[in-house]
């Protein structure tokens, strides 16, 4: 198979990751064109563009890519990592919060189709880089008032009143709330009859809003494309640390004496000068 020809069209369906984890989209990224990967090498140009054109959550590990493409995994790991040096791809660790309010740290793999350089990636990490703006058709909020009709009949609603509709149950998700509670909010102690049930749906949304969470940065580290050693993204330029890029690194400091042993050699210190003291007046 010719590597201009690779796509996902002409392979067998690429599988996905356990649910959270694969691929990451990086926000704010260009149209797709057909130059996107001009600058790369042939076969890393055609996995790039295969990449591209998978869904967030596929599983784009060395071993699954290795099913799916002619490439072994030697390849494909030379590859990902000049990706990554290229500046489409960082590996790292994100911590998620589930609704249950716990917290954990999930591997993640961002992918970019438009190259960044080590700054990019660096504010990205610090949550510095605007949310995508792009949203889905029928976007989540849209499926939650379209089904709103099975759950209360009489807040059955149109076409058009779930699409004006949709943005404020998204400011809801926004803020932190789960579809359980925008559905409480909506269908508990409904009056009898309702007359004019999308303006009921927008009186409550607007009214029984919850307040905005309190700013919180992610927390994200980046990780070694190498040998996987987490570190801050200026010790990874390309995604790579300094030892797996050849540097040396610089002596550490003599680690400090503690109290204790301090506190022994000037006692050691002391009796040598006494004894010197004594053996110089003897003679």
């Amino acid at each position: 198979m010719a590597e201009t020809q690779l796509s996902a069209a002409s392979l067998p369906a690429h599988p996905m990751a356990n649910p959270g984890y694969g691929k990451r989209s990086a926000p704010d990224q260009l149209p797709r064109t057909k130059h996107d990967f001009a600058h790369l090498p042939p076969r890393e140009a055609a996995i790039a563009a295969y990449l591209d054109r998978l869904p967030d959550g596929a599983d784009i590990s060395v071993k699954t890519l290795a099913k799916q493409l002619p490439y072994g995994q030697c390849a494909l790991g030379t590859a990902l990592n000049h990706l990554q040096r290229a500046g489409h791809l960082r590996r790292g660790r994100e911590c998620v919060t589930a609704d249950d309010g716990s917290s954990r740290w999930i591997t993640r793999s961002w992918w970019s189709r438009t190259a960044r350089d080590d700054d990019w990636w660096a504010a990205f990490t610090r949550g510095d880089v605007p949310r995508q703006r792009q949203r889905p058709t029928r976007s989540r909020a849209h499926i939650l008032l379209a089904a709103l009709g099975r759950t209360a009949p009489v807040l059955s609603l149109s076409q058009a009143d779930c699409g004006a509709l949709a943005p404020l149950v998204e400011e809801w998700f926004t803020r932190g709330a789960s579809e359980e509670a925008v559905l409480r909010a909506l269908t508990a102690g409904l009056p009898t009859p309702v007359h004019h049930p999308a303006a009921l749906v927008h009186s409550r949304l607007t009214s029984k809003i919850p307040p905005p969470p309190a700013p919180r940065p992610p927390l994200r580290v980046l990780e070694c494309a190498t040998c996987g050693a987490p570190g801050r993204p200026e010790t990874l330029p390309g995604g790579r640390c300094s030892a797996c890029r050849g540097e040396r690194t610089p002596a550490q400091p003599a680690a400090p004496l503690s109290a204790p042993t301090v506190h022994a050699r000037a006692a050691e210190i002391r009796a040598a000068m006494s004894q010197r003291r004594r053996e110089k007046a003897s003679t």
